[in-house]
């Protein structure tokens, strides 16, 4: 069994950049990804509210942050996904994964979240054939097709900004009369000729082998539409990824999302939490960044100042 000083488990925005102040402080730093670095994050098409870039994509930008938190000896496990925590009050933290078994004397949980589904008849049949959640990663495979965007966050506007620039057609599916997502970015949307159902939601997806179109309700006037369509780009927001640390003991709330403190602190000491994983109610990389710095800090105060450390 590995012992190390501090494990985290996540390599998105607050993995990496707890890596980074972990580093600094010279802690034997460990962190685990089921996938590989960048989170969701890493799949944004275009971020333009990133201090210090005007405009830069989501995966240069985690590339930049993931090569940041390495120079500084932080060791990085991609393809290892954790499968379970065993957190108790006394001694190190075990931290068992697909692969091997670990000890800490912390552990910050920065594992995200996943992309929420629609729940509709076809979706799951035809994911990988038409429909995707992720704009950037699918997005060249539907060159001059029609697409659908479902969603009315920055997210989805985002998506659909970009699309508009790859596909012969763009329409987005929101379930309200206006977006949420920012006004300089709906004029954009607006000026590449995207056009918009409001007040809709997508009740179906058909195709055979690839998807073919897609089944609209209009909730306001109760008219149903089918549109054709080569693919859907599903980007309705995303759910805490906390089952493991729940299962753990660690408290979470109604949501799923785990409960911190200011200090980034858990239910249970020695451990923490960062990101969009928590219940802080805005999910944007420069929070996850911030909060990345905290629980990084409060780690090293804990392993390497107990005598000082207020709980």
């Amino acid at each position: 069994m590995e012992e190390w000083e501090l494990i985290i488990i996540g390599a998105g925005p607050a993995g990496l950049t707890a890596g980074i102040y972990a580093g600094r402080r010279e802690l034997k730093t460990l962190i685990l990804e089921e996938k590989i670095p960048g989170g969701t994050a890493a799949d944004s098409p275009l971020i333009e509210n990133y201090p210090g870039f005007r405009s830069i994509s989501g995966r240069e930008l985690m590339d930049k942050m993931l090569e940041h938190c390495k120079s500084f000896g932080v060791q990085i496990h991609e393809l290892e996904g954790v499968t379970e925590l065993n957190l108790g009050q006394q001694g190190d933290r075990l931290v068992k994964t697909s692969k091997d078994l670990y000890s800490a004397k912390a552990v910050i949980i920065a594992t995200g979240s996943h992309y929420r589904e629609l729940g509709v008849p076809g979706e799951k049949e035809f994911r990988g054939r038409g429909v995707s959640y992720c704009a950037t990663c699918d997005g060249p495979f539907f060159k001059n097709k029609r697409v659908v965007v479902v969603g009315g966050g920055n997210t989805a506007a985002v998506s659909a900004l970009f699309l508009a620039d790859i596909a012969s057609e763009v329409r987005l599916v929101h379930r309200r009369e206006q977006l949420r997502a920012e006004e300089a970015i709906f004029k954009e949307l607006q000026n590449k000729g995207v056009k918009f159902f409001w007040n809709s939601v997508v009740r179906e997806i058909k195709g055979e082998n690839l998807v073919k179109s897609v089944t609209i309700y209009n909730q306001k006037t109760g008219e149903t539409l089918e549109i054709e369509t080569d693919g859907v780009f599903i980007n309705i927001g995303e759910e805490p990824n906390s089952e493991i640390a729940k299962a753990a003991g660690v408290q979470v709330d109604e949501h799923g999302y785990i409960i911190v403190d200011s200090r980034q602190r858990t239910n249970i000491p020695g451990v923490y939490a960062a990101g969009d994983v928590t219940n802080c109610p805005i999910k944007q990389i420069g929070v996850a960044v911030g909060q990345g710095i905290i629980a990084a800090e409060e780690a090293y105060g804990y392993i390497r100042r107990p005598y000082y450390y207020r709980e």
